[in-house]
């Protein structure tokens, strides 16, 4: 599952194979244009998945901004 960041589309139709790894999404789409479009030549694009984030790196900044906004309250009753 984690190499599954390539999707095919066929050029012909609006045929698109799920998330695959890139040699069962080529796999599929020749598959594909054998049954649907014989004779034709595989065309088409591919689609490259993004990387996925895991947002820790959002966290750790509203993290740090919350205890910076704290100290700021509470040295500012300090004085």
């Amino acid at each position: 599952m984690a190499d599954d960041n390539y999707r095919y589309s066929c050029g012909e139709c609006d045929h698109r194979t799920p998330w695959l790894t890139e040699s069962a999404g080529a796999e599929e789409q020749i598959e594909h244009y054998t049954r649907r479009h014989p004779g034709t030549p595989p065309g088409g694009r591919v689609e490259l998945r993004e990387k996925k984030t895991d947002g820790v790196g959002c966290l750790v900044l509203l993290g740090i901004l919350f205890l910076l906004l704290l100290a700021v309250s509470t040295f500012r009753y300090w004085s």
